[in-house]
């Protein structure tokens, strides 16, 4: 009997020692790799904001199936309540984490990405305001909710490593942010360019649907189409030109990945400005170009981010 005392006392000695509580309450936390202890990163409250504004988007992604079939022959307001209940949701959770590291909250590729979805809610948002455009955000939500999923992926949310890049000047601060906001309003022209798509298709099969819809007129979007780049590209600019400004002389910020990689993303945005401003590329071509370039953004920004030596924060 007291061997098996001294037994069950040994477990409970080494059960104590591998499991710690969380002292934000949130549960138990596991040991992680080499003994170093990991908190849960689902059960994070800033996360549970996101994946809350996350379901939203989703119920706001099925809603929109229903308007599509109506051929946005209706104005209401309860897709745009949606995407405003996912934003404030949203607005939270982004809060929440940057509180608690108390800067902007840009720090690894999980940060980044909910950053720029906050970036093109707030615009659908702020251009949904308009009768004709309240629409936006219908061809915002799949991207929402998608990339919202993905952002939730526990391998994006890595610790922080506060020792790279190197600036030698507090500008850095808004270095990254200035940025996201950029992808923020390029990711809002290629919504534009969607629409744009649906509106020209809808004058060419139906043309009794395309006067009915409440969507702007294709001139419209393509001038929407072309602020929103624009724009886009006045933010990579500035946000490339800080870093490339205030970095320190030994660090290879020429040679990274990142960098090289952000120069190409901005010629490629240049070229389309230019061939829409300077060679008349108008209508359906332009509006994939857009989309296209876009889409090349956003299935390359991971990437590069884990091969560059100063972008990446687990390095």
């Amino acid at each position: 009997m007291n061997m098996q005392n001294r037994l069950g006392q040994a477990v409970g000695q080494v059960a104590e020692s591998q499991l710690s509580v969380d002292t934000a309450g949130t549960g138990p936390i596991l040991p992680g790799p080499r003994g170093l202890a990991k908190p849960p990163m689902i059960v994070e409250p800033a996360r549970l904001w996101f994946l809350s504004a996350v379901v939203v988007y989703g119920i706001g992604m099925l809603y929109s199936i229903f308007i599509w079939r109506r051929g946005f022959q209706r104005d209401n307001w309860i897709h745009y309540g949606l995407l405003a209940i996912a934003f404030a949701l949203h607005t939270v959770a982004m809060a929440k984490r940057g509180f608690s590291l108390n800067q902007c909250p840009v720090n690894n590729l999980y940060e980044a990405t909910a950053f720029v979805l906050w970036t093109i809610t707030a615009g659908s948002l702020a251009l949904g305001l308009l009768p004709k455009l309240r629409f936006l955000g219908v061809f915002t939500s799949p991207l929402l909710f998608g990339f919202g999923l993905f952002a939730l992926w526990p391998g994006l949310d890595t610790e922080y490593i506060d020792n790279q890049p190197n600036f030698s000047s507090d500008w850095f601060s808004l270095h990254v942010p200035i940025i996201l906001l950029g992808y923020g309003a390029l990711g809002l022209g290629a919504t534009a360019g969607s629409m744009f798509l649906t509106q020209e298709r809808n004058l060419k099969s139906h043309r009794a649907i395309a006067l009915l819809a409440l969507l702007p007129p294709i001139q419209r979007l393509e001038k929407i189409i072309t602020t929103a780049l624009v724009v886009g590209l006045a933010l990579l600019t500035i946000g490339v030109g800080i870093g490339a400004a205030f970095v320190e002389p030994q660090t290879p910020f020429w040679s990274d990945s990142k960098t090289i990689w952000s120069f190409l993303v901005w010629a490629m945005y240049g070229g389309l400005l230019l061939s829409h401003l300077r060679f008349d590329q108008r209508g359906r071509r332009y509006a994939w170009s857009a989309i296209v370039a876009f889409g090349f953004v956003i299935l390359t920004f991971w990437g590069t981010n884990l091969l560059s030596g100063i972008h990446n924060p687990t390095q």
